[in-house]
Parts: C-alpha cells; sequence; structure tokens
C-alpha cells in the first residue's frame, strides 16, 4: 500500500552513547545510509534510513549526559521484507558484519522473522512478510 499523498515523513529520534558503534550497527549490518550528522549546541547525532523513504532514525547523544540502556524487549523497529531475496541479503549483512540474531521476548517476531539488538539494547526485527494493513 502506497502511503497518501502528502503524507508525513515518519523520524524516530531516541537517545544514544556510542554512535560509532550504533553507525556500524545500523550502516554496516542493517543496510541504512548515513542521511546526515550534525554536531550542534552539545548534540551529536546521526539521521540514518534508506534514501528516498518517508521515514527515517535519529540516533541523539548529549554532551555529558549519559544515556540508559534500552530497558525493555520489546523496543523494536520491524522492516517488513516480503521478498524472500531482500531478506536473506539483509540478513546474510547482519551476520557478515558479526551480529547474531537474538531471540525475541514475544515468539511472534520469531514466526516470520530474525531479531537483532543494537549495542545499546534496542532491537531490530526484519520480518519476512508484506505489511497488510
Amino acid at each position: 500500500m502506497a502511503p497518501a499523498a502528502g503524507y508525513p515523513t515518519l523520524r524516530v529520534a531516541r537517545p544514544a552513547n556510542d554512535l560509532a558503534a550504533l553507525h556500524r550497527f545500523y550502516c554496516d549490518g542493517a543496510g541504512f545510509s548515513e542521511l546526515t550528522s550534525f554536531d550542534h549546541n552539545g548534540y551529536q547525532g546521526l539521521i540514518l534510513g534508506i534514501p528516498e523513504a518517508k521515514w527515517h532514525l535519529e540516533l541523539l547523544r548529549e554532551e555529558g549526559v549519559r544515556a540508559p540502556r534500552c530497558n525493555s524487549d520489546e523496543h523494536l523497529l520491524v522492516l517488513y521484507m516480503p521478498e524472500d531475496q531482500l531478506w536473506q541479503t539483509a540478513i546474510d549483512r547482519m551476520q557478515h558484519h558479526g551480529y547474531k540474531p537474538v531471540r525475541s521476548h514475544n515468539p511472534y517476531w520469531d514466526d516470520v522473522g530474525m531479531t537483532f539488538e543494537d549495542p545499546e539494547g534496542y532491537r531490530i526485527v526484519f520480518q519476512r512478510r508484506a505489511w497488510t494493513l
């Protein structure tokens, strides 16, 4: 299903500590691109995503502040990948870069997907099915 014309862009923003490790996880491993980065007023950040997609992920580090580790195994980014080859390529890329799958807290995500945990405890699920809503 294509988004409606004029649909807003979604930015998911979260605090972070180790931007270099997260860049490796999301760009080298998950295949995102670095859309931009910034360093201003005591904040450093990365904005990652897929070029031309209507969503992106912002990872933000505040000078002098230690962001808490993710406190829930249910804190998920879910990418629906209905094409088997696309899904397998994503899984192979994650594993090639040394990232190991983890068991999902909710077994639903393991039925036709694979979950990986980033260096700060947040998780990404590569779901091998189409988004149908």
